[in-house]
C-alpha cells in the first residue's frame, strides 16, 4: 500500500505484479507545462498524471539536451532520464503501455475509476507511438480516437467537435438543403359520369436563388432545428432537397457518436 508517496521520479520498469499494488494518494509527474508546436499549430499537453519512464522516452525523442548538474529543467520540458539520451536504456513505448496497464488495474481493482483514467489515456498514448508492438491500421484507429475525444477521456474536445460539425451541418443545410419554398401537395380531380378521382401529388423540393436569398435568418433557423432533431431526437421533420437528405444522413451518423463520446468521457470521470 503507497499512500502520500512521491513517485514523480520512481522507475517502475522491471518491477513485476504491480497490478498488486493499492496505491492510495500517491504524487505523479505531470507533463510540460505551457505551450508548444506540433508543425505549425500550437498545442498544450493534456494535464494527467505520467510515469517516470514515460518523461524519459518523451525526452529522449524530442532531442533534449542533457542538462549539467545543477541546471534546473524548464517547465515546457520532459524530466531526461538517467540514460538520457541513450534510446538503448530508455524503456520504449512498448514497455512503457504495459507499466500503464498494470497500474491502472491497481486502480480499478482497489474501485477507483476516475484515478485509473490518467493511466488508460497514458496506455493509449503508448500504444499509438509504438510502432513496433502495435499494428498500423490500430495506431491510426487510436490517433482518431485520441483527435476525437482524448481517449474517451476529454470530454471538452467531443463536445468542441460535435458544436463545429453541427455549425458545418447547418451552414450546408443553408446553402444547398432547404428548399427556396415548402413544396404545397397539389389535387387534381377528374370526373368520369358520377364519380370524382382524386390525385394528390407533392412536388419534389426545389432549391433556386443566389446566395444572399439563401443566407437568411430564417433559413439558418429551419437548419438548426433539422441538425439538433437529427443529433438528439433522431427525426427532423423537414422536407429537404436530394443534397440536404443527404447531408442530414451524415449528420445523424457522425453526430450522435461525438455526443455518445462526450457522454462518455463525463462518465468516466464520475463513476464510482
Amino acid at each position: 500500500m503507497l499512500t502520500d508517496t512521491d513517485l514523480s521520479d520512481c522507475l517502475f520498469s522491471g518491477a513485476f505484479h504491480l497490478d498488486q499494488l493499492r496505491l492510495g494518494k500517491p504524487a505523479f509527474a505531470y507533463p510540460p507545462t505551457g505551450w508548444h508546436y506540433r508543425g505549425i499549430w500550437p498545442a498544450r499537453w493534456s494535464r494527467r498524471r505520467t510515469l517516470a519512464e514515460e518523461h524519459h522516452w518523451r525526452a529522449q525523442t524530442a532531442g533534449q539536451p542533457v542538462l549539467s548538474p545543477g541546471d534546473a529543467r524548464p517547465p515546457g520540458q520532459w524530466r531526461p532520464g538517467p540514460h538520457h539520451p541513450n534510446p538503448a536504456l530508455t524503456p520504449d513505448p512498448e514497455d512503457i503501455a504495459a507499466l500503464y496497464r498494470q497500474l491502472r488495474k491497481a486502480f480499478e481493482d482497489g474501485k477507483n475509476e476516475p484515478g485509473a483514467a490518467d493511466f488508460y489515456y497514458g496506455e493509449c498514448e503508448m500504444r499509438r507511438h509504438d510502432h513496433t508492438g502495435t499494428p498500423k491500421a490500430e495506431r491510426r484507429l487510436l490517433w482518431g480516437y485520441w483527435l476525437l475525444s482524448g481517449y474517451g477521456l476529454r470530454a471538452s474536445r467531443a463536445a468542441g467537435w460535435l458544436l463545429a460539425a453541427m455549425s458545418l451541418t447547418v451552414l450546408l443545410l443553408v446553402g444547398f438543403g432547404l428548399p427556396t419554398h415548402d413544396p404545397d401537395p397539389a389535387t387534381i380531380g377528374t370526373l368520369h359520369n358520377d364519380k370524382i378521382s382524386l390525385n394528390t401529388s407533392t412536388p419534389a423540393p426545389a432549391l433556386h436563388g443566389g446566395w444572399d436569398q439563401r443566407m437568411s435568418w430564417n433559413r439558418a433557423e429551419k437548419a438548426t432545428r433539422v441538425a439538433v432533431n437529427s443529433v438528439i431526437f433522431r427525426s427532423s421533420g423537414q422536407n429537404l432537397t436530394t443534397t440536404g437528405t443527404y447531408i442530414e444522413m451524415a449528420s445523424r451518423l457522425l453526430e450522435p457518436t461525438l455526443l455518445a463520446l462526450a457522454v462518455l468521457a463525463v462518465r468516466g470521470r464520475i463513476k464510482r
